[in-house]
C-alpha cells in the first residue's frame, strides 16, 4: 500500500472514533458559571477539559493526516478570545490546543502513536529551566524540575526541556523537549499567584526517566508534517495564543463597564454613570483602543497565512510583525482593563467585583516571557535591518 493510501486509512480510522461535537458557545457558558471553581482548585478540571476536547479545541492543531482540524491560526485565536471573555484561566489552558504544532516536529511514527486514540490530545509542559539529560542507549536519562507547566493537570502528554550538548541541525541553541506520559512525571502543586490562578501552572518533576530519542523534538524545529499550519512560525504562534487572552479579558471589562453605566444608583446620589460625559468619552476611547489593536493583530495573522497558502516562505519581517502584534495586544488589552477598572470607581475595589478578577488576570498576561518589553526592541531591529535580540525570531 502506498504512503498516501496509508494516510487515508489512518485518517478514516481516526474519524470513525470522533466524539460528538459540543458547540463552543455551550462550553463557554459553563466556563462562565464555573470560573470561581477553577480559581479555588487552582486548575481547570478534567471534565471541563473533556468538553473543550468535544468542542474541537484540542484537535485544532492536530494534523489532518491524523484526523485533526489543523485550523487556520485566525480561527483558533478567535476561539481562545471568545473563551477569555468568560474566563482568562480557562482560555489560557485552552490556548495550549495550539501546542500540537510542536509535536509535528516529532517523527511521524511517534505522532501516530500519540494520536492512536484520536486527535483530541492535550499536550502541556515546562521547558525551563532546561535540565541536562544524560545519554542512554537509544535516548536520554532525564532528571530535574521545570516551572510554569500551565494546564498540566489536564494533560494527556507532558513535555520538559532538556539539554543534550548539541543543537539540532538548523536550530542552533534551541533546547529539546522530551515527551512523557503523565504517570512518568510528578506535578509539584505550588501555583499560588494573584491572577490566572486557575491555569494550574505548577512545577513538573522527573526522576530518572528514560526517553527515547524519537520522543524528543526541538521547539521551533522543522515539522515532519507537510500541511500549511506547520509552516506558520511556531514560536510566534505560541506568543499569539497567549496574548489573545487579553483581547477577551478587555472585551469582558468593557462589557462590565457598559453594564455599570445605566440603571445603578450611585453611592453619593450623583447622576448615573451613563449621564456623565467623562464616562462616555473614556468608554469610547477604550473601545477604539481595543478594536485598533485587535485589527492589527488579526491583519498580521491573516497576511502571513495567505502568504503561506500561496506557497511563499515566511520572512523575518512577517514573523517580527506577528511578535509585535502579540506584544501590543497583551499591553493594550491590559490597559483597556485598567481603564474599565478606573471607571468602576469605589465599587471595583471589592473582591467580588468582576473587574477585580479581570484586572489581575490581564496583568499576568503581560508578564509572560514571550510578551516582554524586549520584543519592541526586536521589532525595531528588524525594521532597521540589524540583528534582533537572541530568541526573538
Amino acid at each position: 500500500m502506498s504512503d498516501t493510501a496509508n494516510d487515508t486509512v489512518a485518517a478514516d480510522a481516526y474519524a470513525s472514533r470522533e466524539a460528538i461535537r459540543l458547540p463552543l458557545a455551550d462550553v463557554i457558558a459553563e466556563i462562565a458559571v464555573r470560573r470561581e471553581e477553577f480559581e479555588r482548585l487552582s486548575h481547570v478540571p478534567r471534565d471541563l477539559i473533556a468538553k473543550l476536547k468535544q468542542a474541537g479545541v484540542y484537535r485544532a492543531a492536530t494534523p489532518r493526516c491524523f484526523g485533526g482540524d489543523a485550523l487556520t491560526p485566525s480561527a483558533f485565536l478567535d476561539m481562545i478570545e471568545r473563551i477569555a471573555v468568560a474566563d482568562g484561566s480557562a482560555a489560557w489552558v485552552a490556548s495550549f490546543g495550539s501546542a500540537n504544532v510542536y509535536l509535528a516536529a516529532l517523527p511521524l511514527a511517534t505522532q501516530a502513536h500519540i494520536y492512536a486514540d484520536g486527535p483530541d490530545q492535550v499536550f502541556a509542559g515546562g521547558l525551563f529551566p532546561v535540565q541536562a539529560a544524560q545519554p542512554a542507549d537509544g535516548g536520554w536519562r532525564v532528571n530535574g524540575t521545570w516551572k510554569f507547566a500551565s494546564g498540566c493537570k489536564g494533560a494527556d502528554w507532558l513535555g520538559v526541556g532538556i539539554g543534550i550538548g548539541t543543537g539540532a541541525p538548523g536550530v542552533p541553541g534551541k533546547p529539546r523537549t522530551a515527551v512523557f506520559r503523565p504517570h512518568q512525571v510528578e506535578i509539584v502543586e505550588n501555583w499560588d499567584v494573584v491572577g490566572m490562578q486557575g491555569t494550574g501552572s505548577h512545577d513538573l518533576r522527573v526522576t530518572d526517566q528514560f526517553v527515547a530519542d524519537d520522543w524528543t523534538f526541538v521547539r521551533g524545529g522543522e515539522a515532519c508534517v507537510d500541511e500549511p499550519l506547520y509552516r506558520y512560525p511556531t514560536i510566534a504562534y505560541a506568543a499569539q495564543v497567549l496574548a489573545v487572552v487579553n483581547l477577551g479579558l478587555a472585551r469582558a471589562a468593557l462589557d462590565v463597564a457598559n453594564q455599570m453605566a445605566g440603571g445603578r444608583k450611585t453611592t453619593t446620589g450623583a447622576p448615573q454613570l451613563a449621564d456623565r460625559a467623562y464616562y462616555r468619552i473614556e468608554l469610547a476611547k477604550a473601545e477604539a483602543q481595543l478594536r485598533s489593536a485587535r485589527a492589527f493583530f488579526y491583519d498580521a495573522t491573516d497576511t502571513v497565512w495567505q502568504s503561506i497558502l500561496a506557497g511563499n516562505p515566511v520572512t523575518a519581517e512577517q514573523t517580527s510583525l506577528l511578535r509585535l502584534a502579540a506584544t501590543q495586544i497583551a499591553r493594550e488589552g491590559a490597559e483597556v482593563v485598567q481603564r474599565a477598572y478606573r471607571l468602576g470607581g469605589t465599587m471595583a475595589i471589592y473582591r467580588t467585583h468582576p473587574l477585580q478578577r479581570l484586572l489581575r488576570d490581564a496583568m499576568v498576561v503581560t508578564q509572560h516571557a514571550f510578551l516582554g518589553e524586549g520584543n519592541y526592541d526586536g521589532a525595531g531591529a528588524v525594521f532597521v535591518g540589524v540583528p534582533p535580540i537572541p530568541g526573538y525570531l
